[in-house]
């Protein structure tokens, strides 16, 4: 327990919960709002002088920029006393420093996880213009429920702005230093991205690349080489980190990309997430109708018309994001020159209406066949015959649905564009589709999203508790799904893009496990 104070007449401090090179950090009552809060007070070597309070409004006017889920939020910055205090969210956790000090090393899988979420927290920043400056474990905190958070961007630096450190003063912790860093060259954006790869590394090694030794200036030495011992416990995660600790900032790879080999567990550059786009619905082909047999031939076709047949187009029914299947007759290689269809007129066209009618003739026959292999024994003969030639044969005139009679209550033949009964399985019921309508109900229909989870998904901590779930949700303005590839019977990956209500937008890919529950799609899992 500490003494009581009030803090700018209105921040109660309670407990002192951190402390580091540029200050003490309380955890104090906000008596206005009835909120738990950090106050991160400033604590300096040689005194407090006008430049630590420059300090501390720098670091609240950099911190102001970000507003990501991975990054701890600023509140204000208030003063007492002449001092600067910075208010800021509080956030039940550990650092990654204290949890590596407990238990020494984390396996591949949970450091991947942390990986991804302390990349997209920093991508959020250097896409503002911030290189943070100092990442180690001590900077990222870690809820019970996985949630990481980056703080301290009190060293920090605003691309285009200047910097109030002392000219040859080193920025950073030697033991996590970029080699271009400790060699005295600018810190930029691909320092972070180093400083990310030591922190993993630390994570699964139990110790930073560099080591640990005493002595600062041998262990600068040491990152100035670049050299480390190759990781030992990296697993899948190796081909990453040797990216992400590439001695030569130049080809190290930017946050972004970062992000995405830590979520995907992929180093091929190709492959890197930019901002996902909705999937644009399937082109449909309009069926030109077929030439009845006596209609006259043009008998002036134009000089430079090369006769080539058209696509024909198996009228299949149509269903959710399916195009219609398309068949062209293939067409015999050209050796010589084509000569003028003027030349010939009664020869060129009736060879152009058999070459078409041998086309229909194929399409039917592929559909008869098609037929055969997926409809189920029947012995009884119904409407699926009659259908079938009616889905094959394209006609100049539009067809009607035939009336339903009394003596087949059962029977009731739909228009043969869109349903018949012939036709493959609609992709309605599959997997892919119950992911698309659980992500359509959201974030508006929040008790709709959760009624499609499983109760074994629910108890995951990934979700947690339905408050947890309603929590995360409220706070997002919208959510936009692409790529969706099914992958299995019951496996869907998909990129989903979120928009926050702070004006944050987050990517992230992930495969889902859906099962079926009284013929609904339900996820069951999410990686």
């Amino acid at each position: 327990m500490v003494e009581e104070r009030t803090v700018a007449g209105r921040y109660r401090l309670t407990d002192r919960i951190g402390a580091g090179g540029m200050g003490v950090v309380w955890r104090a009552e906000d008596t206005r709002l009835r909120r738990i809060v950090a106050l991160k007070e400033l604590v300096t070597r040689n005194g407090f002088d006008a430049d630590s309070v420059r300090r501390a409004v720098r670091e609240g006017r950099i911190a102001a920029r970000l507003q990501h889920a991975n990054v701890i939020a600023l509140y204000d910055v208030v003063e007492d006393d002449g001092r600067p205090w910075l208010v800021m969210e509080y956030l039940p956790s550990r650092s990654l420093g204290a949890i590596l000090a407990e238990r020494g090393t984390l396996p591949p899988d949970e450091v991947r996880r942390i990986g991804a979420q302390l990349a997209s927290g920093l991508a959020a920043a250097h896409a503002s213009g911030v290189v943070h400056r100092d990442v180690k474990p001590g900077n990222v905190l870690v809820t019970e429920f996985g949630t990481v958070k980056v703080t301290d961007f009190g060293t920090s630096r605003v691309a285009g702005e200047g910097t109030i450190t002392a000219t040859g003063m080193l920025v950073g912790t030697p033991a996590y230093l970029a080699p271009e860093v400790a060699r005295g060259e600018e810190i930029g954006f691909p320092a972070d991205v180093f400083g990310v790869g030591a922190t993993l590394y630390a994570a699964l090694e139990g110790a930073p690349p560099f080591g640990t030794d005493g002595n600062p200036i041998l262990l600068l030495h040491k990152a100035a080489e670049g050299k480390y011992p190759p990781p030992r416990n990296a697993g899948t995660l190796e081909p990453v980190l040797t990216r992400l600790l590439d001695p030569n900032p130049e080809t190290r790879p930017t946050m972004a990309e970062a992000v995405r080999m830590l979520s995907e567990e992929s180093t091929d550059p190709a492959t890197v997430l930019a901002s996902a786009l909705p999937s644009a619905p399937a082109t449909k082909v309009i069926v030109p109708p077929a030439l009845p047999a006596d209609t006259p031939a043009d008998p002036t076709p134009p000089a430079d018309a090369t006769p080539v047949p058209e696509p024909v187009v198996a009228a299949a029914p149509e269903t959710a994001g399916e195009p219609p299947a398309i068949v062209t007759p293939p067409t015999p290689p050209v050796t010589q020159p084509i000569e003028d269809p003027a030349d010939r007129p009664d020869r060129k066209r009736p060879l152009l209406l058999a070459g078409a009618a041998l086309a229909v003739l194929l399409v039917v026959l592929l559909v008869v066949l098609l037929n055969r292999e997926t409809d189920p024994p029947n012995d009884q003969a119904g409407p699926t015959d009659t259908t079938t030639t009616t889905v094959a044969e394209p006609t100049t005139e539009p067809q009607q649905p035939p009336a339903t009679s009394n003596e087949q209550p059962t029977t009731t033949t739909a228009p043969p564009t869109t349903t018949t009964t012939t036709s493959p399985p609609p992709q309605q019921g599959t997997a892919d589709k119950g992911l698309i309508d659980y992500y359509a109900l959201l974030p508006g229909d929040i008790d709709g999203g959760w009624s499609r989870l499983t109760d074994r998904f629910k108890a995951t901590p990934r979700v947690g508790s339905f408050e947890k779930y309603q929590e995360f949700w409220n706070g997002i303005t919208s959510v936009r799904l692409s790529d969706v590839t099914l992958l299995d019977a019951n496996r869907v990956s998909a990129t989903i893009t979120y928009l926050t209500k702070a004006g944050a937008t987050e990517t992230w890919f992930h495969t889902y496990t859906l099962v079926q529950v009284d013929g609904k799609w339900l996820i069951d899992g999410q990686s």
